[in-house]
């Protein structure tokens, strides 16, 4: 038996090891508290309800993983992973990176704003001080005594 027929023999093991009732429990169980965390946060407004259709996702996908188990080894198989948890951790992976971006370039653009807004004070602080000088200096009487 040559490497690469190895190889393929405990790739196929791990894609075709049988699943335990725990897990798919776990999964399920998971998905649904992470939901109800959500729907909590909105109505708490911890949770904007701009971020609760990611999340909302992110709970549906897991549900959804975790009660057809086929749907993750074919995607196991499609992404070319070894191990489904290979693939989860991918996924997450790549979702971490995705919320990670948006914030960059949510606090690129605060940043921005933070910045003009801090000049536009700075404006106005002065003008106001300009102003107030001017008005407390008495008026030079035109007429001589």
């Amino acid at each position: 038996m040559t490497d690469a027929e190895r190889l393929e023999d405990l790739r196929r093991l791990f894609l075709e090891a049988p699943e335990t009732g725990a897990t798919r429990l776990l999964a399920v169980v998971g998905a649904l508290v992470l939901a109800g965390g959500i729907l909590w946060l909105v109505r708490r407004r911890t949770l904007r309800e701009e971020y609760t259709p990611i999340w909302l996702a992110v709970a549906a996908g897991v549900l959804l993983l975790g009660l057809d188990r086929s749907l993750l080894y074919g995607l196991t198989r499609a992404l070319g992973a070894w191990s489904p948890s290979s693939t989860v951790f991918f996924l997450g992976l790549v979702f971490l990176v995705a919320i990670c971006l948006n914030y960059a370039v949510r606090l690129s653009v605060l940043t921005l704003e933070t910045k003009n807004l801090a000049q536009e004070v700075a404006l106005l602080r002065d003008a106001l001080e300009c102003r107030v000088a001017r008005d407390a200096v008495p008026a030079a009487d035109p007429e001589p005594r």
